[in-house]
């Protein structure tokens, strides 16, 4: 059409397409400003009404639904991502483990930042926060000052389960005695009220956990002199160490011994020797990442 007009139209219509296209030059240059949003604040929960509100036996149901949907293929979680904490003047040492996930269909998903192994600042050995995600809107709606609780809830909520459906027999034993040992065993009674336990820690911690978890479970615990006397007794065996060493030999173990192994974050752990894990049938929540970390 304008092949059909005077020269003017066409100096007229270029003068048009510059005028616009300098007005998006000039919006596009604009400095940018912050935007504002609706969004209501996320709710904080402090670590004392955490722990006043949730235990293992809370959790255990939750996560045997997530491991179903996990088998179910309709689960995202991303290998975990770990930050090393050099020791120097000023910092360190430590480590730190960001994980997340979400169940396809809910509401929200998580994430959560737990650091471990801060012995040198004279406090609490680590910490934790879990960031909960509104799943429409994209938005933070909780975030948890949990300080490894609910992690080690979570942790305990799984040995539970593995002992639920492929322990036998009626003593359990425990091979270190921290935290995670001491949730793995009111997991454990959780499921199965009326196990008799066993427990050694290289640390020597093994006698206070047994006369504190026999007082708190009112099941009766007994303390043994050695890993290879813990194994000797136990059906079942709950393996809860730093994990820099392995901490069992095939030879201890009785024919039909289940292990119910934790701590798959770091590639430097490994309880269990090869030869027991070869000969064993294996079981993992996640093989892509035991299959690099821990067991």
């Amino acid at each position: 059409q304008l092949r059909k007009r005077a020269p003017f139209a066409y100096i007229h219509a270029s003068k048009m397409m510059l005028a616009r296209l300098s007005r998006t030059i000039a919006q596009r240059a604009r400095p940018l400003t912050a935007r504002t949003f609706a969004a209501p604040a996320p709710k904080m929960f402090d670590y004392d009404t955490i722990v006043k509100s949730l235990s293992v036996a809370d959790a255990i149901e939750t996560v045997e639904d997530a491991f179903c949907k996990l088998a179910e293929g309709k689960v995202d979680v991303p290998m975990p991502m770990h930050i090393t904490i050099d020791e120097t003047d000023s910092a360190g040492p430590g480590d730190c483990h960001v994980k997340g996930g979400y169940v396809s269909g809910a509401a929200t998903w998580t994430v959560k930042v737990a650091s471990v192994s801060f012995y040198k600042s004279g406090g609490p050995p680590g910490g934790g926060v879990f960031v909960v995600m509104n799943a429409v809107t994209g938005q933070p709606c909780g975030i948890f000052q949990e300080n490894r609780f609910m992690t080690d809830l979570r942790t305990g909520a799984a040995g539970g389960i593995a002992l639920k459906h492929f322990g036998k027999g009626d003593t359990i034993g425990f091979i270190g005695c921290g935290a995670i040992g001491r949730v793995m065993a009111r997991a454990a009674k959780a499921v199965q009220p009326d196990f008799k336990g066993v427990c050694y820690a290289p640390d020597g911690s093994h006698e206070t956990f047994a006369a504190e978890m026999s007082a708190e479970l009112g099941v009766p615990f007994t303390a043994m002199s050695s890993a290879e006397e813990m194994c000797g007794a136990s059906d079942v065996i709950y393996t809860q160490t730093p994990g820099s060493t392995t901490c069992v030999e095939k030879s201890w173990l009785k024919p039909h011994a289940t292990i119910i192994c934790s701590g798959s974050d770091q590639p430097t752990k490994q309880e269990i020797p090869t030869d027991i894990l070869k000969a064993s049938k294996y079981v993992s929540d996640l093989t892509k990442q035991t299959s690099k970390v821990g067991e």
